[in-house]
C-alpha cells in the first residue's frame, strides 16, 4: 500500500532532490505508448519508476548492457486452479516467463467451497511476488443445469469488493440470465460497477446480435473468440478481446488474424486454462507474444498487447508501461523476436536473474483451509447405461478445443446396456455429483479418447467440479471413482483393476500444496500411462475431459443431470426417437 511519504520520496527522485533505490542504465526501453524504442536511465524508488532520463545518485546501479526493457507481462484472464497449484506456487512458474501480474477468476474453487475458497486464494497470494487481481465469480453455479458445492448471490459477492485486489466481476457465463434480465446477475453487474470494476464476458458461440445483450449490460471483454470473424465482431462492438492460448483452448492462431495496426490497442493476451507441463515447456504470456510475432504481428505491437493493453482492459493505471509513476515491473529481453528473457523485476526487486528464479525472494503459501469432503453413494448399478434404442447421441471430443461435436451413432447393446466399443472409439462417460449427496449420476457416450481399455477420472470438472470419468468398462470406472474419493480428489488412471498413476489434489479436489515440479512430474507420468491404454495422441486427455462437463460451451456436454445440448440450452435424451 502506497503512503504519502513514499509518494513524496518518488517525486523527489524525479527532480534529483533525492537518491534513487536503483538506476538502470544502458537499456533500450520499449515505449508502449508510442511503439518506439527509447534510451535513458530508469530511476526506481519504493517499487515505482520515479523517472526516465539522466540519473546518477542511487543505492544500486544496474547496467542493462543494451538489452530491451519491457513492462512486466500481464495475463488478462487466467484460472490459477487449472494449474493445480496454489497462487504462491504459481508465481514461481510465471516470473521466469516475464509475467508479473495476473487477473484471475477463482470460480473453480468457489464452485466447490464458496467464499472461503476465494478468501483462501487471496490470502495465499498476499506474499507472492506477483500481483494477483481477482474478479469476483459471477456464475456460481455456471448454470442451473448442474449441481455444485456453493451458490454465490450478489449479496455474497458484494463484501469482496472491500479487498484491494478484487477489481471487478468475472466472466459472465450465464448468457440466458443476462438476456432475460435476471435480477441477481444484473445486481452483480451493478455492484461491480459501483465499486469501479470492469465486467468480463464469456461469449462462447454468441453471434454479433447476441452480443448486444452483453454490451447493453456493460460487459466489455471476451476471451472466447475462436476465429478471426468472432474477434472482429467483438472489437467492432467496442469490446476488449483477450486472445487465448492455453492447454485446450488454443485459439490464438486463428483469432490473431483479426489484429491490425488500427485495432491492436483493443487486443490483449490470456492463457485461461493452462497445465503446468505446458507452462514449463512453452511459457505463459511470453508464449502468446512469440506466437503473435510468428503470425505476423510486429514485436512491439505484441508486447503492447501483453502489457499496456491488458492494463487498460482492466483499468490498472499504474501497470503495463516503463514510465514515471508506473510500478517497476520490468522484463529484460536479449532479443525481441523470440522474447528471450534474462531478468525480471517486480516492484523494483530483481527476482529472476539469467532466467533463473532467486528462490529466497518468494513468499510462503497460506495453509488455513479445510476442504469440503467428497460426498456420494455410488454403486455399480448406477454405472449401467440402459438404452431402449440403439440410435444414440454421442459427444464428439475435439482435440485442443473446448467445443464438442454433435454426433450420432448406432451402438450394440448387451442385455439392453451400452457397452464401450474400442474399435469405434466409443467410451462411456460418467459424471457423479460429489458435493451435496444428491446421488445424481449422469451417463453419456463420448468419441475421441481412443481408449482400448481402462479408465481415467478426475475431480477437476468445469465448472461444478463433480467427479468425471471416461472408460471402457464399469469395473475400472468404478475403481477410478472410488480411488479419487479415497485421496480427497485429483486425477487417476486405472486399467484391469490396477492403479497406473495418480495426482493428489487435496485442496478442494482442485489444488495441491506440492511444488509445481512434482505436479509437472505427476502429470507427465499420467500422460505416459494414459498412452498405454489409448491410441490417441496430440492433446491433454485430463484437461480435455474436465471441460466435457461445462454446459456453457457448445455443443454437447454431460453434467450430473444428463446430456446437455448447448443449442437448445436444455437436456436431451441419449436415445434418438423417430423424430430425431
Amino acid at each position: 500500500m502506497e503512503t504519502v511519504q513514499s509518494l513524496r520520496e518518488r517525486i523527489a527522485v524525479s527532480d534529483h532532490r533525492a537518491k534513487a533505490d536503483c538506476i538502470i542504465k544502458n537499456g533500450r526501453i520499449i515505449n508502449v505508448f508510442t511503439g518506439e524504442i527509447m534510451e535513458g536511465d530508469i530511476a526506481i524508488k519504493n517499487g515505482y519508476i520515479a523517472g526516465i532520463g539522466s540519473f546518477e545518485e542511487a543505492a544500486k546501479i544496474i547496467d542493462a548492457k543494451g538489452q530491451y526493457i519491457a513492462p512486466g507481462f500481464i495475463d488478462a484472464h487466467v484460472h490459477v486452479e487449472s494449474a493445480m497449484i496454489t497462487p504462491s506456487e504459481f508465481a514461481r512458474v510465471l516470473l521466469p516467463n516475464g509475467v508479473t501480474t495476473i487477473v484471475t477468476d477463482p470460480h473453480e474453487i468457489a464452485n466447490v467451497a464458496g467464499v472461503p475458497g476465494i478468501e483462501f486464494m487471496l490470502a495465499d497470494a498476499e506474499d507472492a511476488p506477483i500481483d494477483m487481481f481477482v474478479m469476483s465469480p459471477s456464475s456460481v453455479p455456471a448454470t442451473p443445469q448442474e449441481n455444485n458445492g456453493a451458490t454465490l448471490l450478489a449479496e455474497d459477492l458484494k463484501p469482496l469488493y472491500t479487498h484491494e485486489k478484487v477489481i471487478g466481476l468475472a466472466e459472465v457465463m450465464d448468457f440466458p440470465s443476462v438476456a432475460s434480465g435476471s435480477a441477481d446477475i444484473l445486481q452483480k453487474i451493478i455492484d461491480a460497477k459501483a465499486n469501479g470494476g470492469r465486467i468480463d464476458g464469456h461469449g462462447a458461440g454468441l453471434t454479433r446480435d447476441n452480443l448486444n445483450n452483453y454490451l447493453a449490460a456493460g460487459i466489455r471483454t471476451d476471451h472466447e473468440s475462436t476465429t478471426r470473424d468472432e474477434a472482429l465482431d467483438r472489437v467492432q462492438a467496442g469490446m476488449f478481446v483477450m486472445l487465448r492460448e492455453g492447454t485446450v483452448g488454443r485459439d490464438l492462431e486463428k483469432a490473431i488474424q483479426a489484429v491490425r495496426i488500427e485495432n491492436s490497442h483493443r487486443f490483449c493476451f490470456c492463457t485461461d486454462d493452462k497445465l503446468i507441463p505446458d507452462l514449463v515447456r512453452e511459457g505463459s504470456i511470453n508464449y502468446n507474444i512469440r506466437l503473435a510475432i510468428a503470425h505476423g504481428i510486429a514485436p512491439i505491437t505484441a508486447i503492447q498487447m501483453a502489457t499496456i493493453n491488458a492494463a487498460n482492459c482492466h483499468n490498472l493505471p499504474y501497470l503495463g508501461a516503463v514510465a514515471a509513476g508506473y510500478q517497476a515491473d520490468l522484463v529484460f529481453l536479449e532479443r525481441l523476436e523470440d522474447v528471450a528473457i534474462t531478468k525480471v523485476f517486480k516492484k523494483g526487486e530483481l527476482l529472476v536473474q539469467d532466467g533463473i528464479r532467486l528462490e529466497e525472494k518468494f513468499g510462503k503459501a497460506a495453509s488455513n483451509f479445510v476442504s469440503p469432503k467428497i460426498t456420494h453413494r455410488l454403486t455399480k448399478k448406477d454405472l449401467r447405461l440402459t438404452l431402449k434404442s440403439e440410435n444414440v447421441r454421442v459427444m464428439g471430443m475435439l482435440p485442443n478445443s473446448l467445443f464438442t461435436e454433435r454426433l450420432t451413432a448406432t451402438v450394440d447393446l448387451k442385455n439392453g446396456e451400452f457397452v464401450p466399443d474400442a474399435s469405434r472409439d466409443l467410451a462411456k462417460m460418467v459424471v457423479v455429483e460429489r458435493h451435496k449427496g444428491t446421488e445424481n449420476v449422469g451417463l453419456g457416450i463420448v468419441k475421441g479418447f481412443g481408449m482400448q481399455n481402462g479408465a481415467i477420472a478426475t475431480t477437476v470438472a468445469h465448472d461444478s467440479h463433480n467427479i468425471v470419468a471416461v472408460g471402457m468398462n464399469d469395473a475400472d470406472i468404478d475403481f477410478a471413482i472410488r480411488r479419487l474419493t479415497e485421496i480427497g480428489g485429483g486425477v487417476v488412471v486405472v486399467a484391469n483393476g490396477k492403479l497406473l498413476g495418480e495426482l493428489r489434489l487435496e485442496i478442494a479436489g482442485l489444488l495441491t500444496h506440492a511444488p509445481f515440479e512434482k505436479v509437472q512430474a505427476d502429470l507427465e507420468t499420467l500422460l505416459s500411462v494414459f498412452q498405454t491404454i489409448s491410441q490417441a495422441r496430440g492433446f491433454d486427455p485430463f484437461l480435455t475431459l474436465s471441460f466435457l462437463t461445462l454446459p456453457v460451451i457448445p455443443e454437447y456436454k454431460l453434467t450430473d443431470q444428463g446430456l446437455f445440448d448447448f443449442q437448445k440450452f436444455d437436456f436431451v435424451p441419449l436415445e434418438i426417437d423417430e423424430k430425431g
